[in-house]
């Protein structure tokens, strides 16, 4: 469903995409926050891909995504910029929530956002899809131009950021499978070094928002309830620390 705070801005850029990495839409109304898209298929995450071809397909889908022009409303500065905004609600809800994880975790990312703010870099931002996550690839029934990759994304947040946030975020969802590895270690810096071969992007700078991305959402997880759904978070991020 679209957000109620987003709506308009989801269609504004959907509509510039044309259609390259993103569903293409039919109709639209703002004022009924309607929606008309073009049919689609299962998600990636219903299909239930092995991580490493849902990263190959999803850095290939990122590329054509990364190419929508920004808005003529989208800025950004150094104030407004992600790994500041994640740092500043990473110490707020950990206090708030009364430290449901540990302080280590915790230092460990504010000191991945606190390298990220300092190689901000606004001549290398561009629109993020923002939660480009397997269940937001959908499959594409009919081909057309601007489908290669077999999917298309939905439910773009759509900011301006550098693309390798992008890729942090879909570091960030392979709990499941790093949980279950005698070591995660290992695994989780092979998914990182595809991620970065896949798209040519610095690794990094990867592993870095992938982190603070892991712990961000854990958090934010356990602020709307549901601490049981946020804790594999917090138990891979403190693996993670090596």
């Amino acid at each position: 469903m679209p957000r109620p705070d987003g709506f308009q801005q989801e269609i504004d850029t959907i509509i510039r995409t044309n259609g390259h990495g993103y569903v293409r839409v039919f109709q639209f109304d703002y004022e009924r926050r309607a929606l008309l898209l073009e049919p689609l298929g299962l998600s990636m995450q219903e299909r239930k891909l092995e991580p490493e071809q849902a990263i190959r397909l999803l850095c290939k889908l990122l590329q054509q995504a990364w190419l929508v022009p920004s808005g003529v409303d989208q800025t950004m500065n150094a104030q407004e910029y992600k790994a500041q905004t994640l740092a500043q609600l990473i110490s707020e809800l950990w206090v708030k929530l009364e430290r449901p994880c540990s302080e280590e975790i915790i230092a460990q990312a504010l000191e991945f956002a606190s390298r990220r703010i300092d190689a901000f870099d606004r001549e290398r931002c561009v629109v993020v899809h923002g939660d480009p996550h397997p269940a937001n690839a959908l499959q594409v029934l009919t081909p057309r131009a601007g489908t290669e990759a077999g999917y298309v994304f939905v439910d773009p947040e759509s900011f301006l950021c550098e693309p390798e946030y992008d890729l942090g975020v879909v570091m960030r969802d392979w709990n499941e499978e790093l949980l279950a590895a005698a070591d995660p270690l290992p695994l989780a810096h092979q998914y990182c070094k595809l991620l970065a071969r896949e798209s040519g992007l610095e690794e990094a700078a990867i592993w870095e928002w992938g982190f603070i991305e892991r712990v961000s959402t854990g958090l934010y997880i356990c602020a709307y309830g549901s601490r049981e759904h946020g804790q594999p978070f917090f138990n891979t991020a403190q693996r993670l620390l090596g």
